[in-house]
This record gives structure tokens, C-alpha cells and sequence, in this order.
């Protein structure tokens, strides 16, 4: 007899909306989600999901956030929604500690759960990054990347004193990951083609500056096509600091480790992520910050207790390693889970994760890119039209995808928009609207615990 027909309702808890939590939840909304004994519930930060290998596309102003971004309401049709942050997991009553709304609290109980909590970007205890440094991990960022370049733009134009300009005018990012270098080679890409609309601006005082700390971009491609990438961002003036490392960014001046430092007053930092900080308040064990688990991605020693992506730390059945925290492995590893929650629901056995990437894909710069793919390596044009082919067919929604595939059509014709939408009186008038909001919710909440009393 399967444990939906043992007892009452099941309640399955999906922590997560990013792609393994999103793959488990479509696959649970088509199958068991149309049972009365099952309820599903994802909780998420946002009310969307990112196509993250987008978000450079997003930075360089090729793409609009709203195209990458799927409402996670229009992808499922019987699971419930939760946009809040998690706070706590407590096994023994199975129960987790949600907060939404700007400070509310709601404790949710579940029979059954998914950890997919992602990761978080790593400024790896360096002074003032974590500070003074964008990054290039969520949907916020991308948008807040391209408005500092345009807004950065707009005040050199206006700047007499060269020294300050120049600080103005560099930019640096950190990281020589796939991360990095699409990002790098996105802001280079719009900085330089927006010049000719700031006549004052000199195009030698543009200094873009991409810091790694291997001895090539790209690692996970091979050397030859890092080589490749590198030999054409320098053909596109972007400067490559090999065996460096950012060892401080304080007052707008980058130290690096060899000595060198700079005044620049933008500094993205791709230099790595590390799982969510969640995770280090379980009772699980963890490799290098990540969940372990079984080969069918069930937490050892937890029945009924899932993790996936960026998270956990999956077991390539081939090298005994985990598998590496990519989405192409998240959307799989998610889908599974789904799969096992059903066969744990109706009683059959779980199936083990197991697969092989067929490779992988990165764009650097306008119209280049490079890919190994069966083993098979691409670079320029062709490269550059793989990784959009690939990316649109695996872009969520067909809306999305035509949405998306006409605008990158539409910026083959036309200049990229230069309009600064997000300034930072905006983020500043946001930010005094929430702490109005959020002193009116702890005001209440005083009021009602004083009134039990």
C-alpha cells in the first residue's frame, strides 16, 4: 500500500525556486499534484525564476530583465507559492520557519522535503568586496551592473578632473569563470559602443580589467579555447591580470596580489560561490559546504529528505566526486527528485542520478563566443551562435523564447539603449519605503504580543 493511502494528506515542502527546485516542482505539479491526498508548496525568495545564463546578456543591456525572468505562478498550475525567506529547518517536528513580507513569521509542517537552496555569491573574507562590490548572481544585480556602467558613463562625461574620470571610467571584474568572463566581456561591450554618444569621454581613458587567479580563462573548457578567450578580449582592450588575486578593495582602490593597485570606483566580483549559509544550520553532514547525500539524492540517516543543486553534493557514480553545481545538472537532479518522491509516494524504489554533461558554452563579447560540445571545441561566429541556440531552446516558456529571440534580432538592427531606468535615487527612495513598511510590522507585532501579555 503506498503512504498516500496509509494516512492523511502529505505534505510536500520544496525549499528553493532556482532550477532543481523548479524541475521537482513542474514534474510533482503534473503527476502526483492531481491527487486530493498531496499538497505541494515551493517557497522562494522571488515570485520568479532566473535563467541565469542570461544574466550578462541583462548587464550589457542586450536583453531586458523581464525577458529571462518566468513568473513562478504561470509554471505550475496545482502547486502553491510562497514567496518569503528561509529561516529554519526543525527535523524533529518537521517543521520550517518562514519569514515573508517584511518581517512576518509562519512555521510550515511537511511530510516530505526538498532542500534546493542554492548558493550564494563567496567575497572569500576579502576586505571591502563584500562591502563596495556588485556581483552577478541574481536578476537585481545584472539590472543595478548596467545602470552603475550608464550612470558612470553619464558623470565622466560631466567630470573636469581627469584622475577622478578615470577612476570612473574602470571597471574590474573579478573572476575568470564562465561568470566572469561573459560578464567582462558584456560591460566592455557596452561602455565602448556607448562612447559615441559621450563625445567628451576619450576612449583611451576606458580601462576595463578582467583579474584571475589561474594561469587561463575558462578552465573547465580547456586551454585552447581559454587561450582563444583571452586573445580576444585583449583584441577588444580588455586587460588580463593572470595569477592575481584581489587581496583588498577599500576606497575605491583594488590591491592585488602582486602588487599592483588601482583606483576604480566598479568592482564585480565572479570569483566564486558557496552554498547557502542554511545549510550550516542542519544537523547534515557536509562536504565543503554542500549536503551529502545518496546517490538518489536522499539525505543519509533522513528518510523523506531530498537535496539538489548548488547545495548538495551529488555523487558522480564514475569519479566518486560530486557533480559540479551547473544549471544543466540542477534541472536533471531536480526532475529526478520529483520522480523518487513519486515512487517513495506509491511505494516503488528510488532510481540513483546519473549523468553526463555534453558540454558546455560561454559568450565573450559581441558576436564571439566558445563551446566544447561531444568533445567537439567551436569558437567565434560559430560558437557565439551555438551558445544563443542553445540557451533559447533551453530558455523556459515559449513566450519567453520569442521574446527573447526578437529582441536579440532587434539588436543586429539597432544600438543598445543607453536610458539609465534604475538610478540610485530610486534605490534610495526604495529603501526608505521599506524601513517605513518594516517599523509599521514590528509596531504591530509589539502591539499584539503586549496586548497577550
Amino acid at each position: 500500500m503506498s503512504e498516500a493511502a496509509q494516512g492523511g494528506t502529505k505534505r510536500i515542502l520544496i525549499l528553493g525556486g532556482g532550477f532543481a527546485g523548479v524541475a521537482a516542482a513542474q514534474y510533482l505539479d503534473r503527476t502526483v499534484a492531481k491527487q486530493n491526498d498531496v499538497e505541494i508548496t515551493l517557497v522562494n525568495r522571488e515570485n520568479f525564476a532566473v535563467f541565469t545564463p542570461m544574466l550578462h546578456d541583462v548587464a550589457g543591456g542586450e536583453l531586458e530583465p523581464v525577458h529571462i525572468a518566468n513568473p513562478l505562478r504561470k509554471l505550475f498550475r496545482r502547486v502553491t507559492l510562497l514567496t518569503a525567506d528561509v529561516q529554519a529547518v526543525d527535523l524533529s517536528e518537521k517543521r520550517v520557519t518562514i519569514s515573508y513580507g517584511l518581517g512576518l513569521i509562519r512555521r510550515l509542517p511537511f511530510d516530505y522535503l526538498m532542500l534546493a537552496l542554492g548558493s550564494e555569491t563567496n567575497s572569500d573574507g576579502v576586505p571591502g568586496v563584500a562591502e563596495h562590490a556588485l556581483t552577478i548572481k541574481s536578476l537585481g544585480d545584472a539590472t543595478m551592473l548596467r545602470a552603475a556602467v550608464i550612470a558612470l558613463l553619464e558623470a565622466a562625461s560631466a567630470e573636469p578632473d581627469f584622475e577622478r574620470r578615470k577612476r570612473m571610467l574602470t571597471f574590474v571584474v573579478v573572476g575568470g569563470g564562465f561568470a566572469g568572463v561573459e560578464t567582462v566581456g558584456a560591460i566592455n561591450d557596452l561602455a565602448r559602443e556607448s562612447l559615441p554618444h559621450y563625445g567628451a569621454l576619450d576612449p583611451l581613458e576606458v580601462r576595463v580589467v578582467l583579474i584571475h587567479g589561474g594561469t587561463v580563462v575558462l578552465p573547465e573548457l580547456g586551454e585552447e579555447l581559454g587561450l582563444y578567450a583571452q586573445e580576444k578580449l585583449r583584441q577588444r582592450q580588455v586587460e588580463i591580470k593572470l595569477k592575481s588575486k584581489v587581496t583588498s578593495y577599500l576606497n575605491a582602490e583594488v590591491q592585488c596580489s602582486d602588487g599592483e593597485k588601482f583606483a576604480a570606483d566598479t568592482v564585480v566580483w565572479a570569483a566564486g560561490v558557496s552554498p547557502s549559509l542554511l545549510v550550516n544550520k542542519t544537523p547534515f553532514n557536509l562536504l565543503k559546504g554542500r549536503i551529502v547525500v545518496d546517490p538518489t539524492m536522499e539525505i543519509p540517516g533522513h528518510p523523506g529528505i531530498w537535496a539538489a543543486g548548488d547545495c548538495a553534493a551529488v555523487p558522480d557514480p564514475n569519479s566518486k566526486l560530486p557533480y559540479p553545481p551547473t544549471a544543466q545538472h540542477a534541472i536533471r537532479e531536480g526532475h529526478l527528485i520529483g520522480k523518487n518522491i513519486r515512487a517513495r509516494l506509491s511505494g516503488q524504489k528510488s532510481a540513483p542520478f546519473i549523468y553526463k554533461a555534453p558540454g558546455q558554452l560561454a559568450s565573450i563579447g559581441r558576436r564571439t563566443g566558445v563551446a566544447r560540445i561531444f568533445g567537439l571545441r567551436f569558437s567565434g561566429l560559430i560558437g557565439w551562435i551555438l551558445w544563443r541556440t542553445v540557451y533559447l531552446m533551453k530558455l523556459p516558456r515559449l513566450e519567453k523564447k520569442l521574446r527573447v529571440g526578437l529582441e536579440w534580432l532587434l539588436n543586429v538592427i539597432f544600438e543598445r539603449d543607453l536610458g539609465q531606468y534604475v538610478t540610485f535615487r530610486d534605490v534610495a527612495s526604495l529603501n526608505r519605503h521599506i524601513e517605513s513598511v518594516k517599523e509599521t510590522h514590528v509596531s504591530e507585532a509589539r502591539g499584539r504580543a503586549a496586548s497577550q501579555s
